[in-house]
């Protein structure tokens, strides 16, 4: 038989959960928490920093952006950290506060809980209401709340689809496909509509599929979690064997638990706390909010229902934190040092200096030896740079064959030049040549590579 809050719809060929609208302080600290991350989720890709929105995940043309700092294919090295970083978070996170993301902070659960079904609510009321509306005929009072939700869901997708084209190939873009003749955009026109029925299609239909059998860190509970993990739990300890409170007193004849199903009731994903963890279980608190109303009423104590690990529920250890979330923290430490000196170190500007190929040395009269060269600079910032190409060593000269001055923004500059040295000053037959990039009398980059010489001169 299934929950009170899956019962079959058969007119649309699944079954739909319809959740009782939840309710508490737990839920309200949720909302404050997913109104602050929807605020920024719109803002990054419109706010300007340095002349860069602040986040961008342009993966076509190979553009990256965080908070004003460029990444290139140069940096993939640092895209790699970033995402190992990522997973060792998450594993660390999880291993520590459970699925406590996916209730919280996951933008699936904070559009569903927080935007779509609120609406819903709104229009056609409580879990109840719905259900008698999604039997009933098709009458104009149906006609209406339907078509006034479902419209109202397409706009808001088409406002995530747009936020999200936003994010992958920058806000300025957006707005000239968004302003311009579709004529001249019809793949841009043809993104933003695709992608919002494919956010209608998600928030309307497939809802809490998404986290039960779509999403993979769902699956990975069961690996990640152990029993000194922070989890949504029913403390059976204390609530079982179920019981109903006695019509004339305020009494329990068994566990705290009277069995009122409003833990069920309230589950965005139609599971029933009290049968242990579960993967569909994503944190929310929901029935933990609704199992304290029923404490209160009752005069038990509250968090019959709460955020406990195992250890406390079968031995009732005191919460800690285990060695192996200690083990992961450290590792993640370390990681995260490296790749905050790497970004430390990270140049605005590239540059790549190379010995042409098939060349060796050549003589510049009886005093003089030059090498050939080719060099490429890329420029990581958002801003021409006038620059000067020089060697480090003071006697060195540079002829330049082909020669650039300026840097253009995010792109790049080739140079062919020789670097002649004087004979006294060649004492091995190989030595470093260092040259620097020069901009606003500040030293922006540099590179080193080999000199090839004879000591003393090329011998007749």
């Amino acid at each position: 038989m299934l929950p009170k809050n899956k019962k079959e719809n058969k007119c649309r060929g699944r079954n739909f959960i319809y959740p009782k609208q939840p309710s508490g302080r737990l839920y309200t600290y949720r909302k404050w928490v997913s109104y602050v991350l929807l605020l920024f989720l719109f803002a990054c890709p419109f706010v300007k920093l340095d002349g860069e929105q602040l986040v961008l995940l342009n993966f076509i043309e190979r553009k990256f952006v965080f908070f004003g700092l460029i990444f290139t294919p140069q940096d993939f090295y640092l895209f790699a950290l970033a995402m190992l970083i990522f997973i060792m978070f998450i594993v660390c996170f999880t291993v520590v506060l459970g699925r406590l993301w996916c209730g919280w902070a996951c933008p699936q659960t904070i559009f569903m809980e927080m935007v779509f079904r609120r609406i819903e609510y709104w229009i056609e009321g409580d879990a109840n209401k719905q259900k008698k509306l999604a039997e009933a005929g098709w009458t104009a009072d149906k006609i209406f709340k339907k078509g006034s939700k479902h419209f109202i869901f397409l706009v808001i997708s088409f406002a995530i689809a747009n936020t999200f084209l936003a994010y992958m190939i920058g806000s300025d873009v957006l707005l000239k496909i968004i302003t311009e003749p579709v004529s001249g955009h019809i793949s841009g026109f043809v993104s933003i509509w695709l992608f919002t029925f494919i956010f209608y299609g998600v928030f309307t239909y497939v809802r809490e599929v998404v986290c039960t059998v779509i999403c993979p860190y769902g699956r990975l509970q069961g690996v990640l979690l152990d029993n000194q993990s922070l989890v949504v739990a029913y403390d059976f300890t204390r609530g079982e064997p179920r019981g109903h409170l006695q019509k004339n007193a305020n009494e329990l004849t068994a566990g705290d638990c009277i069995d009122c199903g409003l833990c069920v009731q309230v589950c965005p994903t139609g599971i029933d706390i009290r049968e242990g963890t579960q993967l569909e279980c994503v944190n929310c608190a929901a029935c933990i909010d609704s199992c304290n109303e029923v404490m209160l009423k009752i005069n038990r104590p509250k968090n019959l229902i709460g955020f406990f690990n195992q250890d406390f529920i079968n031995e009732r250890k005191p919460y800690k934190i285990g060695l192996k979330s200690y083990g992961y923290a450290a590792v993640l430490f370390v990681v995260m040092m490296v790749f905050s000196s790497l970004i430390y170190k990270r140049e605005d500007i590239q540059t790549t200096v190379l010995r042409a190929s098939g060349t060796l040395y050549q003589s510049r009269g009886a005093d003089k030896t030059s090498n050939l060269y080719n060099a490429e600079l890329i420029n990581k910032t958002n801003k021409a740079i006038k620059f000067t190409f020089r060697s480090k060593e003071k006697g060195d000269e540079i002829n330049f064959i082909q020669k650039a001055d300026v840097l253009p923004k995010e792109g790049s500059a080739h140079l062919t030049f020789f670097l002649i040295r004087k004979n006294n000053s060649i004492k091995k037959y190989k030595t470093d040549a260092v040259f620097e990039i020069i901009a606003n009398g500040e030293v922006l980059s540099t590179a080193t590579t080999s000199f090839f010489a004879q000591p003393g001169g090329i011998e007749d």
